[in-house]
């Protein structure tokens, strides 16, 4: 049998070398696949010659042109009044593959048509019983932000994003720049010729082992994969690309194919570089124009597997599945367990999600709690400088115009500061940080004040249900390192 790397260079297809356990993952799951590139890429030459291989009855459709007749034959009432088909050598019945090229140029009634046979194997209500393949293959859309350079394709539009989340796998293939010298050679010199017995062979088996690898994949590493898939769509529509319950589906199914397609040639592969070529693969958004940043999704996807490989009672986990950001940073900043960067990273991450306000109230209680130690330098110097803004006195001296957004601004923070008196500790904490914020121009307008004292006090009555550390597990505060650290005072102003 041939090697999994030499499947398609048996067919005359290079370049593709790293898309092979993808495409080879989606022949042995029969999961819908669509190729996105530029034109000349090969994209229906390996479609086509992977149809001639595995010895499928196949249809190969330009939906740029086809009507709806050519797919079912022309109907026509019996002497019963039943309605029938008849049918064509292109009609889609008894195909066991159908290849839709040029889909993004379909119109939107032909589009909608389509949908079915991708989706369901339907037609008209009507199983297509021998349909096992559906293939597609498009150019970049116009709207895509990472189009091939110099090349507009007019009339190829980003497709709905119901019918992209029906493609299981959607890859991006290479074009003639991103392929080797050795492999631009083989591209120029090649020959168009059908398959030989023992390309056949080598498709045929490849994927007949991809199959049988499949539940053992799922056996000893469904669970890993479960997990793994539910941190990737919680990330991924953080990241502006959000997937679908069916995404997810496909994710998991889609993982252990790829994964087995590559065992299949390399026993010792690693499931984590499998799973990345399975996802990065899986992303519906490039069929729609979407532009999806590869490299943050691949961060999300290896703390992903981080995750996975904790055991059920490792409290890392249950920190790494909380959505919010906030609670994040408060469980973090007093985990051992995590390495200071790790530490550091959650804190970052809710300080720059947090208003002003919140994110002085968590900055206050990092280093009041002497937590801000345990974070790296930058992160812990922002905590410091957020601190001393709240806990320091502010003088405030300036000259307002009466009616002037900065006086009714003012009005403002006198009148929340007021609303607190009772409560000492954050009747002076309120005052500092409103006062210095004032100073600082961040609070122009009553409108601003309210924010603020709204995120202030939600984060403070968070911080408020959580008990309180125990004096002993307290580092030192980092604030105090490098600025005195003073006793709150209320603000001044004059007018």
């Amino acid at each position: 049998m041939a090697t999994h790397r030499t499947v398609l260079r048996s067919l005359g297809i290079v370049g593709y070398d790293h898309l092979e356990p993808v495409i080879l993952a989606a022949l042995a799951t029969q999961t819908p696949l669509l190729l996105i590139g530029a034109h000349g890429t090969a994209k229906s030459l390996l479609l086509t010659r992977l149809a001639q291989a595995l010895g499928l009855a196949w249809r190969h459709y330009n939906a740029s042109l086809v009507n709806y007749d050519d797919l079912i034959g022309y109907p026509l009432p019996d002497a019963d009044g039943t309605l029938k088909f008849v049918q064509t050598p292109a009609s889609i019945w008894g195909a066991q593959a159908v290849f839709i090229d040029e889909l993004s140029r379909a119109r939107p009634d032909m589009l909608n048509r389509l949908f079915p046979i991708i989706h369901e194997r339907v037609v008209q209500g009507m199983p297509l019983d021998a349909l096992r393949h559906r293939w597609a293959a498009m150019n970049p859309p116009t709207r895509q932000d990472d189009a091939v350079a110099g090349q507009d394709y007019l009339g190829s539009e980003a497709l709905d994003p119901a019918l992209a989340d029906r493609f299981g796998f959607v890859i991006t293939v290479p074009a003639w720049a991103q392929l080797t010298e050795t492999d631009q050679a083989a591209v120029i010199t090649s020959q168009d010729t059908q398959p030989d017995d023992a390309a056949r062979r080598a498709v045929q088996e490849a994927i007949a082992l991809i199959e049988r690898e499949i539940p053992l994949v799922l056996e000893y590493a469904g669970s890993a994969i479960t997990d793994v898939v539910r941190e990737v769509i919680r990330h991924a529509a953080t990241l502006g690309a959000p997937l679908s319950g069916r995404r997810a589906a496909m994710l998991y199914r889609n993982i252990a194919a790829v994964h087995a397609a590559r065992l299949a040639a390399q026993p010792a592969a690693d499931i984590v570089e499998s799973s990345w070529i399975a996802v990065s693969a899986s992303i519906p958004q490039r069929a729609q124009g979407i532009a999806v940043d590869d490299s943050r999704l691949m961060v999300a996807h290896s703390a992903a597997w981080k995750l996975a490989r904790l055991s059920a009672g490792d409290p890392r986990r249950a920190l790494a599945t909380e959505p919010d950001p906030t609670r994040r940073a408060i469980r973090a900043a007093a985990m051992p367990q995590l390495s200071l960067h790790e530490r550091s990273a959650y804190v970052a991450d809710a300080l720059a999600h947090l208003p002003a306000g919140g994110r002085h109230a968590l900055a206050h209680w990092l280093v009041e709690q002497g937590l801000a130690a345990g974070l790296m330098t930058a992160v812990a110097d922002q905590c410091g400088e957020l601190y001393a803004l709240v806990a320091s006195r502010q003088d405030v001296a300036t000259a307002l115009s009466s009616g002037s957004q900065e006086y009714k601004a003012w009005r403002s923070i006198m009148a929340a500061i007021e609303e607190h008196a009772g409560a000492q500790a954050d009747h002076d904490l309120l005052g500092n940080l409103l006062a210095g914020l004032f100073a600082k121009g961040q609070l122009v307008r009553a409108v601003d004040t309210d924010a603020v004292l709204a995120s202030w006090k939600e984060i403070r009555t968070l911080l408020a249900e959580r008990p309180a550390l125990a004096a002993a597990d307290a580092a030192p505060a980092v604030a105090t390192a490098r600025r005195a650290r003073k006793r709150p005072h209320a603000a001044g102003a004059q007018q």
